[in-house]
Order: C-alpha cells, then sequence, then structure tokens
C-alpha cells in the first residue's frame, strides 16, 4: 500500500496508520505552544487591565467620567478591523474586546462581575 506525500509516519508495520508515538509528539508540542499562548494571552490582559486601571485614576485626576461610549466603539472598530487583517473571527474579537472593556470599567468603577467578591473595606464598614 503506498502513501500519499502528506500522509504523516505510519506504524511501520505496513497498516497505514500513523505512528501513535510520532503523532502525540507533534499534537503534544502543539498542545505545549497552545498553553504558551494562552499564558501570554493572560499577561497580555493582566498588562490592559493595569494600563486601564491608571487612565481611571487620570480620568478622576481630570473629573472625567469613566463611561466613554465614543472612545469605546473605536477600541472595538479598531481590533475588529486587526481581526479582519489577521483572517480571524471579527465577532469573536468583538465579544472579547466588549468583555474587556466591561470588566474595565467594572475595576475602574471599583465593581466586579466575575470571581469572588472583594474584601469589604473595614474602615467604611
Amino acid at each position: 500500500m503506498t502513501q500519499p506525500p502528506d500522509t504523516p509516519d505510519t506504524d511501520g508495520l505496513g497498516s497505514g496508520f500513523p505512528d501513535p508515538s510520532r503523532t502525540d509528539e507533534r499534537l503534544a508540542r502543539i498542545r505545549d505552544r497552545i498553553i504558551d499562548l494562552d499564558r501570554s494571552l493572560i499577561t497580555l490582559v493582566a498588562e490592559r487591565r493595569d494600563l486601564v486601571l491608571r487612565a481611571g485614576e487620570i480620568k478622576a485626576e481630570l473629573g472625567l467620567p469613566v463611561l466613554d461610549p465614543a472612545r469605546e466603539a473605536k477600541v472595538v472598530r479598531r481590533a475588529a478591523q486587526l481581526a479582519r487583517d489577521e483572517g480571524v473571527d471579527e465577532e469573536l474579537v468583538r465579544d472579547v474586546i466588549w468583555r474587556i472593556i466591561a470588566s474595565a470599567r467594572d475595576a475602574q468603577e471599583g465593581r466586579t462581575r466575575w470571581g469572588p467578591p472583594r474584601p469589604l473595606d473595614p474602615d467604611t464598614v
């Protein structure tokens, strides 16, 4: 049985099936890279959150409101364009960016929607 050129390595027994150990190695490398990318994504989200919190402090100093719908829409439009440029699902990116914006707005306002509630400040209780 002849294998087409794009067929993975066979098990060496002429069965035509991929060698499971070879497939597992390739899959493990891909999964490791996905884990690395997830770690990078989380790091970037945390960095973005920190910058947004700093922007919120500056807004407070300047007497500006936390909510800026025009700016938020511009951010989402820019992200959607980047998604189109990269061939990524635009709606997925819009959803992710809106969630990040909502979370950032909550953080700027001292609220949280997800995760455990923030501990009470003993000075205000």
